[in-house]
């Protein structure tokens, strides 16, 4: 099945905009016969509507025009960064710099910037320039550690109390928060979310993060519930529709997701809206079934995680063992489904080329998932354990597992 599973990453992040996202600030309408007052467009409005591109039209503008607006080339780039646009951001963060006496927190945000670009190593040298301050320092540098499997380094944070180490605000339990979705530990993650929910009512942002985690947790209508709060006044979110849609296809199928995506659609400025959010051109492919699997996936593989995946996948379907082996031979497991993937990709070669080396790599990878304390009594890990023994041609123990599925099913799906 191509699978995928939604990952947090910031939805305005598309890899290359083909269409601008044009702003559209809205004035009052002038009376039938008259002419309608031009009156400047609000800043605040605009960053309060999160109309990032309308904010960055209305400070270019003012640019151009040399009108004097205080922290202006601030406020640019913090459009430019939550536009996705973190180049550009980043540009104006060295102009900045390149001024006597400049703050040095603009280390900081710079490091930012490098970090949602995939600069990992660039990104922990600019933030180690900046100042402790408020914890942001602390913050991405964690996250820099978890990027390049730095262990020690975000023990470090972890244990040290502030300034060098992250405390009990709710900055830094958001970030701990995060770093244990990303390492597959969804229970714990949830855990923190849960808590800091009940602490902060109205942060409605929270509850889509549980409901991410109780994606993950496979209670697909559980986090439906919870995401329905934030959904009912943020309806055109995309990272909540996108989870929605995401759902539904668990639930569902690939159609009743897709659906749920023409909301963004129809709200959409910039005509297509799958062109400037590479996370909804990943899922599309996904909800058709492959389509167009080619002409996007590759080019996201090094923002979205998932894409290599299903790319693997789609390889499979089509019986290209050697184009999947080739993505496959890099990748360092580190979930069930992973460990699963590179199995098959490993058993298919091997029985594909005669080969016992990748046969006897693909047993142990499926021993590895099936003898695990937490996926030995799922049916991924049931599966897996038939498909070790399978391999050994133990064929009364493939049996065993395969007639326990079966009665688990049975119980699962009653007549």
């Amino acid at each position: 099945k191509f699978a995928f599973a939604p990952v947090m990453i910031r939805p305005g992040s598309a890899v290359k905009k083909n269409k601008k996202q044009a702003p559209s600030p809205k004035g009052p309408r002038a009376a039938p016969g008259k002419k309608a007052e031009l009156k400047k467009p609000d800043l605040k409005d605009f960053i309060d509507n999160k109309d990032y591109a309308g904010a960055i039209a209305l400070l270019e503008f003012e640019r151009r025009a040399r009108e004097t607006r205080g922290n202006s080339l601030m406020w640019l780039a913090f459009a430019y960064f939550h536009n996705g646009e973190y180049r550009k951001a980043m540009g104006l963060y060295d102009e900045l710099m390149g001024k006597p006496g400049y703050d040095q927190a603009l280390h900081v945000y710079k490091a930012c910037c490098l970090y949602a670009l995939c600069e990992y190593d660039s990104a922990r040298e600019e933030a180690e320039k900046g100042p402790y301050a408020d914890g942001l320092k602390v913050r991405i540098l964690f996250h820099v550690a978890h990027k390049l499997n730095d262990e020690q380094e975000m023990m470090k944070y972890h244990e040290h109390s502030p300034p060098e180490g992250l405390g009990d605000s709710i900055e830094d339990q958001l970030c701990l928060a995060a770093i244990q979705y990303l390492r597959a530990h969804y229970q714990d993650a949830t855990d923190v979310y849960k808590r800091l929910l009940l602490e902060n009512r109205d942060n409605l942002a929270l509850n889509v993060y549980v409901a991410m985690c109780y994606y993950k947790l496979d209670y697909y209508d559980v986090g439906l519930e919870i995401l329905q709060v934030y959904l009912a006044q943020e309806p055109t979110s995309v990272t909540a529709v996108n989870l929605k849609a995401c759902s539904h296809y668990q639930l569902y199928n690939g159609k009743a997701a897709e659906a749920e995506l023409k909301v963004l659609q129809n709200a959409s400025t910039s005509g297509d809206i799958y062109q400037d959010h590479d996370l909804l051109r990943h899922n599309l492919v996904v909800f058709r079934n492959g389509e167009n699997a080619l002409q996007v996936l590759p080019h996201l593989m090094e923002t979205i995680p998932e894409a290599k995946l299903n790319l693997i996948l789609y390889y499979l379907r089509r019986e290209e063992v050697t184009d999947a082996f080739a993505l496959t031979k890099d990748l360092e497991p580190t979930v069930p489904r992973e460990y699963i993937l590179k199995g098959v990709v490993y058993a298919a070669l091997g029985q594909q080329t005669g080969s016992l080396e990748h046969l006897k790599m693909a047993q142990q990878l499926f021993q590895l998932v099936g003898a695990s304390a937490s996926e030995c009594d799922t049916i991924p890990g049931r599966q897996s354990m038939a498909s070790c023994f399978m391999l050994l041609r133990q064929y009364e123990d493939v049996l065993v597992y395969v007639f326990g599925i079966c009665v688990g099913l049975r119980f699962a799906f009653p007549c």
